[in-house]
């Protein structure tokens, strides 16, 4: 990170909020007094009700609701349904027909962003169908992290969240995107994202889901067009109290020397049924791309599926993978016993030791604060 330090922001409206909404919010990693935050988004219900970039990056930063950028910037729309079309299913049918808005996100050419930019998706309300749209551009030589925390109050019984994310990464540039799911056991959930990636750029995605939630169905993808473009896919999933994952990712190669990376870290529990997919597409010959799934299923009530997939269409492509799953040895608890530890403190000290957020290839000072999100939400079990 840089030696930047952030100037004092302007007072947020964030800490209008009720105190309650904030602390679970700030569960999912939004930090609310934005003073290590390049900017934020904040989306409650059907409402933005904070866009805001923080004075030491303004020039360097832009972010505004969807709605608000498209009236901007008519140019926006060429990049608004490119990626993911508004026929794919029956949930980007209803964004396309109806939606509340997202965030528009716009890293400027050759900005180095030291502090991260946060967005957070809140549900309030009892039985909402949340539907956003939200469109990223990290431009030539640029280099950023997000992290978008999506979540809803645990007061809230049912809710369903639909959101579409399309993401370009330029040429040169870096982008990592880290999303924190904090959702209910009653929530459905249906994002749709894709990103497009250039010469020499590179763009990591990595997702979070540690609480309950009734289901959850994604599949991102990313296009490595460019020479020498990279993709990198990380995921860390903790099923349990009956919840529905199927989640994945896929990468399509068709740049010269273009890369992709999937790594992912399941726990399956309390009858939870997790599928996790990952496919990798070559379609050039000297692309290269690895497929990493590992996972724990913790007892007999509960189902993990791993489908590793990998395609080359071309002569020289080279793809691996290795998928495992398996259980917690009891050597390993047995020797934490040793230890003066009880069954469950040794079963959660694993648990969090095989949830290592060091896959999610963040900086020292943000790794620091997903790992906090990640041992909380396993120590809470």
């Amino acid at each position: 990170m840089d030696k930047e330090t952030a100037k004092p922001v302007e007072e947020s409206s964030l800490t209008r909020l009720p105190h309650e909404i904030l602390m679970e919010a700030q569960k999912a990693g939004l930090e609310i007094q934005e003073k290590n935050r390049s900017a934020t988004f904040m989306h409650m219900d059907q409402s933005t009700i904070e866009s805001k970039v923080n004075e030491l990056y303004e020039g360097k930063v832009e972010l505004m609701d969807i709605k608000a950028a498209l009236q901007k910037y008519p140019w926006l729309e060429e990049y608004r349904w490119k990626l993911v079309s508004k026929e794919k299913d029956e949930y980007t049918k209803k964004v396309a027909a109806d939606y509340s808005g997202g965030y528009f996100m716009r890293i400027k050419a050759g900005a180095e962003i030291a502090f991260p930019l946060q967005s957070c998706m809140l549900i309030t309300k009892n039985n909402l169908e949340q539907r956003v749209h939200n469109i990223i551009i990290a431009e030539e030589s640029s280099k950023a992290h997000i992290i978008t925390s999506c979540l809803q109050h645990s007061t809230v019984p049912n809710a369903s969240h639909m959101g579409i994310s399309e993401i370009y990464v330029k040429k040169g540039a870096m982008l990592n995107f880290t999303m924190i799911h904090q959702w209910s056991e009653q929530t459905l959930v249906r994002p749709r994202s894709a990103a497009e990636i250039e010469d020499d750029a590179t763009f990591v995605s990595n997702y979070v889901c540690m609480r309950p939630v009734r289901d959850v169905q994604m599949y991102p993808v990313a296009y490595c067009k460019g020479k020498n473009s990279r993709v990198s896919f990380n995921s860390i999933l903790y099923g349990h109290k009956n919840s529905q994952l199927d989640t994945g990712s896929k990468a399509v190669l068709t740049g010269e020397g273009s890369k992709a990376e999937m790594v992912s870290r399941a726990i399956a529990r309390e009858g939870s049924r997790m599928i996790v997919r990952g496919m990798i597409e070559g379609n050039v010959p000297d692309c290269k791309g690895h497929l990493e799934c590992k996972g724990l299923i913790m007892d007999d009530d509960s189902y993990m599926w791993s489908i590793p997939e990998l395609i080359a269409t071309k002569k020289g492509v080279e793809i691996t993978h290795e998928a495992a799953v398996g259980k917690i040895s009891e050597k390993e608890i047995t020797y934490l016993m040793t230890r003066r530890l009880s069954r469950e403190q040794a079963v959660s000290l694993i648990i969090r030791g095989f949830m290592d957020v060091g896959i999610l290839g963040l900086p020292d000072q943000l790794n620091k604060e997903i790992k906090v999100i990640v041992d909380s939400s396993a120590a809470a079990d």
